[in-house]
């Protein structure tokens, strides 16, 4: 009986999430991935590629949405976004090509200033 309970107040949660709270807690997610990886080097090596992965597939989503025509955002802001997630793919692939764990400081710090940012707690 819990069970159904909580799990009707997740989907009724999920469904009235404030979308930039959505997406700041998955970039938090996707950097938390990746600094486990980060940080434990050694033996997460194997979980390197779903993280990076999961981020991209992430970024592919922002990006798209952040930059449709329809987005009534600033031009300047969708061009930054979109500048942001080029810098995700090809950095995304010089790790793939050349793993080391310094790599993925610079995607784990965007995430976490992006999502910052979507809290209002940017600065």
């Amino acid at each position: 009986m819990y069970n159904q309970a909580a799990q009707a107040y997740q989907r009724t949660q999920q469904q009235t999430a404030n979308p930039r709270e959505l997406e700041a807690s998955l970039l938090i997610k996707a950097a938390a991935r990746l600094q486990v990886v980060r940080d434990e080097w050694e033996t997460a090596q194997d979980q390197l590629h779903e993280a990076i992965t999961f981020n991209r597939k992430l970024w592919t989503i922002l990006a798209t949405s952040a930059t449709d025509a329809e987005n009534p955002l600033p031009i300047e802001v969708k061009q930054n976004i979109g500048n942001l997630a080029v810098f995700i793919f090809s950095q995304s692939m010089r790790i793939l090509t050349n793993p080391a764990p310094e790599r993925l400081t610079s995607l784990i710090t965007i995430n976490a200033n992006i999502a910052a940012g979507l809290r209002g707690s940017a600065g």
